[in-house]
């Protein structure tokens, strides 16, 4: 289970497996950013790249209630907490053809691409040190989006919404440092007597 830290570092490890993928001789000049909703309304958007937008967090439904926690001496923790991330891929070039063809190529290389194992997570963790053990990995799967959710990057974006597409990183699971408390099993049984009061 990997710790709170596992949102950023899954939205940097995208970033970071499109970037390291890049054919430069292609797309010599290619940048990949993280981006936040305030970003689509700047003026100083990308010349050419692809943005990743992390736009809806949800709790994993299928295996919300996972069990408690064991650390290596013993203890119980509270059991972790599984999330799906929701991101939206968005090219960017300066021509029509340009563009079209970065997010073919961003769509090809997630695909053979479907999880991001430990080891590529955590190369993208920074100073955050080991975020996700060895026997973790991230499922991405693209999605269609909902009604709801086109209309309300729309209203984001606006004029700067650009051809774009959506993947969904399922089952991050957020470790708990919070330890259970556990009562001492039970020794033995006691039995008080009582006195019946009689008039």
């Amino acid at each position: 289970m990997a710790s709170f830290h596992a949102i950023a570092v899954t939205a940097n490890a995208i970033r970071g497996l499109l970037a390291n993928a890049c054919p430069k001789e292609r797309f010599p000049s290619a940048d990949f950013k993280v981006y936040q909703a305030a970003d689509f309304a700047t003026t100083a958007l990308m010349d050419l790249g692809v943005s990743i937008y992390l736009y809806r967090v949800v709790f994993n439904t299928s295996r919300r209630n996972l069990p408690p926690r064991s650390t290596p001496d013993g203890r119980k923790l509270r059991p972790p907490t599984p999330v799906d991330l929701h991101f939206l891929l968005t090219a960017w070039a300066k021509s029509p053809d340009q563009q079209q063809e970065l997010l073919g190529w961003a769509i090809r290389t997630l695909q053979d691409t479907p999880a991001l194992p430990a080891g590529l997570l955590n190369r993208f963790a920074g100073d955050r040190g080991e975020v996700f053990r060895d026997d973790e990995s991230i499922e991405l799967i693209g999605e269609i989006l909902s009604l709801q959710d086109a209309v309300n990057i729309w209203e984001i974006a606006k004029s700067n919404q650009q051809p774009s597409i959506s993947y969904l990183a399922r089952m991050i699971a957020i470790d708990s440092d919070v330890e259970l408390t556990q009562a001492a099993p039970a020794q033995t049984r006691g039995f008080d007597s009582a006195v019946v009061a009689t008039s």
